[in-house]
């Protein structure tokens, strides 16, 4: 069989692949796994900055498995190869009047990173920004996948059984796998209109804990919020070019037909009247979201600046408690989406990942990933929460069936 791969070796003497078809990744993983040759694995390279660097002998990029290869409007219904660009993706979808609904982020502000986000990663890192409380994650949108296992068998989402993880769903397993299951060659996701117009109101001025009441009391209501977000005194001002101020702002975002978004903003405006409050528009509302999406607050300041950032997934009533309780501890920066679900942290010098993780256990726990940090950081703490007891054995069990000579993404998330 000829193989169509461009095959290079950097000053290291790493090989650098990128196959041009899934068989031809088959083919090089099959090599690899024999030779027991460690693997990064990778799509545009733009979250290579999140965990571990895999102690790798060889990289292996979607970067040229491209293109649609099914996408029916009627359908709602997208397939695509990995390497497939993010943009173009959401392109044909714009030209059609559809979108992902999950709202992927592009965190290469965030990290500092180069090269263009792809589908592929957008499944493997279950990719979700502010809409993903109301409307679910990536992995719920992910439809189906094809890619290719630690042995260089090619797999197709209810194609083969795994063994040993007879019963669990494929796609659910790689979704939020960050490459260390499988090469991921193709994917399938569910798609949904663009809603014909959005808008955002503003409370100004409350604190942390009053934001949180305020975020449940909207969700609450017959309102159909779509987006619930917090940024902090001064956090505001880093977002729509310093348009909201330094105070403190709490964002409330309605989207759907003209009519109907005027008469829920009514009521909302209505139902918080004892606030101080201000109305974005579609335009400034949809930038607004995407650097919410993008965590645009915590964009670097300088060129050098690694200041360590954490994103934690807990319960809304409890991470803004948790925060609280931190910054006696640790001088941090921080705003809140999800409702309040989800804190992005910038820690103003050390991690302190040891008082962040006690202090979410204190409050009744959650996840904290470590997104952004220098080099020594990444290689010293464990950026993905660590499992214990069940969880920890399923997850190597499952390591185990899927990549049997360990060679994916060695040490990425901590296995």
């Amino acid at each position: 069989m000829t193989v169509t791969v461009q095959s290079l070796a950097d000053t290291t003497g790493a090989q650098h692949f990128a196959p041009a078809t899934e068989a031809d990744a088959a083919s090089i993983i099959a090599d690899l796994a024999a030779r027991g040759t460690p693997v990064e694995l990778t799509g545009g390279g733009t979250k290579r900055g999140v965990g571990r660097m895999p102690n790798a002998g060889a990289t292996l990029s979607s970067a040229r498995l491209t293109g649609i290869v099914a996408y029916q409007p009627t359908e709602m219904v997208l397939t695509a190869r990995a390497g497939t660009p993010l943009a173009d993706i959401e392109a044909e979808l714009a030209r059609n009047g559809q979108r992902l609904a999950f709202e992927p982020a592009d965190w290469r502000g965030l990290t500092g990173t180069t090269g263009e986000p792809t589908i592929g990663a957008v499944a493997a890192t279950n990719n979700s920004g502010p809409r993903r409380f109301v409307a679910g994650a990536a992995r719920d949108a992910l439809l189906g996948v094809r890619f290719v296992n630690g042995l260089g068998e090619a797999v197709k989402n209810g194609g083969r059984v795994m063994k040993n993880v007879t019963g669990l769903d494929l796609v659910k397993l790689m979704a939020g796998s960050w490459g260390t299951l499988g090469f991921l060659t193709e994917v399938t996701f569910k798609v949904l209109p663009v809603p014909e117009t959005e808008a955002t109101l503003v409370l100004h001025g409350l604190s942390d804990v009053d934001a949180a009441k305020a975020m449940a009391a909207a969700m609450a209501t017959h309102a159909e919020v779509s987006g619930a977000a917090h940024l902090p005194e001064l956090m505001s001002a880093q977002v729509l070019e310093g348009a909201l101020k330094s105070d403190a702002a709490t964002l409330l975002r309605l989207e759907g037909l003209s009519s109907s978004v005027s008469v829920r903003l009514a009521f909302l405006q209505t139902h918080f009247s004892m606030h101080q409050q201000s109305v974005l528009d579609a335009e400034q509302s949809a930038l607004l979201w995407r650097e919410i999406r993008d965590v645009t607050p915590l964009h670097p300041l300088r060129a050098n600046d690694r200041r360590p950032v954490w994103r934690v997934s807990m319960a809304p009533d409890s991470a803004v408690l948790m925060v609280d309780a931190l910054r006696r501890q640790a001088g941090l920066a921080v705003f809140y989406d999800w409702q309040g679900g989800l804190a992005w942290l910038r820690m103003e010098a050390d991690p302190e990942a040891g008082a962040l993780r006690e202090t979410m256990k204190r409050f009744g726990g959650g996840h904290a990933t470590l997104i952004r940090a220098d080099a020594a950081t990444r290689a010293a703490v464990a950026a993905f929460e660590p499992q214990s007891g069940p969880a920890d054995a399923l997850q190597k069990r499952i390591k185990a069936a899927f990549d049997p000579a360990g060679i994916f993404n060695p040490g990425r998330m901590g296995f």
